[in-house]
């Protein structure tokens, strides 16, 4: 039983094949995925797929990229977006200053802004950050009490300040780079992290893993992503898809029957 906990169905690259993608992930041992929003449009695609599919859940929120061109009635939306029964998350956001494609003060406010959205909703937070490790931390710090739970997805920072996030008790998701042979930070969380705080993901269709690697990623290769982490541990793959799918039930608020909610 695999969650793959982010994943974007809705990008244009399964355009072509969409439907037959999804209804064959069951067969591919993948019992659950969280469609995650990076902007209003997305966020409503991604409930949309979720009323269609029980084993796919949404999550609504903009991503940094489009933080400058958010407005204030844009939060509205999204919270009426977030209570929809099949929402459980907000997400993604956070801070990219990597790409810098709003300025960086702006993406500051409008993840402080969604931020209060998910302590409003009660609803954990999926937060995306590449090149601004110091200005998320501090943001996360002052919100951490009153957070329902926080996931940094996709993680790429340092083991010390993954070893803070944990502590904070937040979780730590990884995804197919802790399967590339270049590999250095994935692999020291994969085989440091306290696995009670671990979730698995693709991003896809981004980020495929190895033997995929270049490729067109999709839920069915999150089992990748355990392989490795298993290998890593010296455990074995189901015990780790076991351990990361209860976490995630765990912390998006899923039963860990099929398409049911607690």
């Amino acid at each position: 039983m695999l969650f793959d906990s982010h994943a974007h169905l809705d990008d244009e690259l399964f355009d072509a094949d969409r439907l037959a993608m999804i209804e064959g992930l069951p067969g591919r041992g993948v019992s659950h995925v969280v469609n995650v929003g990076c902007s209003l449009e997305t966020s409503k695609s991604a409930i949309q797929m979720s009323e269609n599919y029980p084993f796919i859940h949404a999550a609504v929120g903009v991503h940094p990229h489009d933080a400058e061109g958010m407005k204030d009635q844009d939060l509205d939306a999204l919270l009426q977006l977030a209570r929809h029964p099949n929402v459980v998350a907000i997400g993604e956001i956070g801070l990219d200053y990597y790409y810098e494609n709003s300025p960086r003060e702006i993406q500051k406010k409008r993840f402080a802004d969604q931020l209060e959205l998910a302590v409003q909703t009660q609803l954990p937070v999926i937060v995306h950050s590449r090149d601004a490790q110091s200005d998320t931390m501090e943001m996360l710090e002052a919100y951490r009490s009153r957070l329902k739970g926080c996931v940094l997805h996709c993680y790429s920072g340092s083991w010390e300040m993954a070893k803070v996030y944990v502590n904070m008790g937040f979780m730590i998701s990884l995804a197919g780079p802790v399967t590339f042979n270049n590999a250095v930070r994935p692999v020291e969380i994969a085989k440091k992290i306290d696995l009670n705080h671990l979730m698995i993901e693709t991003d896809c269709p981004y980020l495929a893993p190895h033997p995929y690697r270049g490729k067109r990623n999709d839920p069915g290769l999150v089992r990748f992503v355990a392989e490795r982490i298993a290998q890593l541990r010296g455990m074995g793959t189901e015990e780790i898809a076991r351990i990361t799918h209860d976490n995630a039930c765990n912390f998006f608020g899923i039963s860990q029957r099929e398409g049911e909610y607690n």
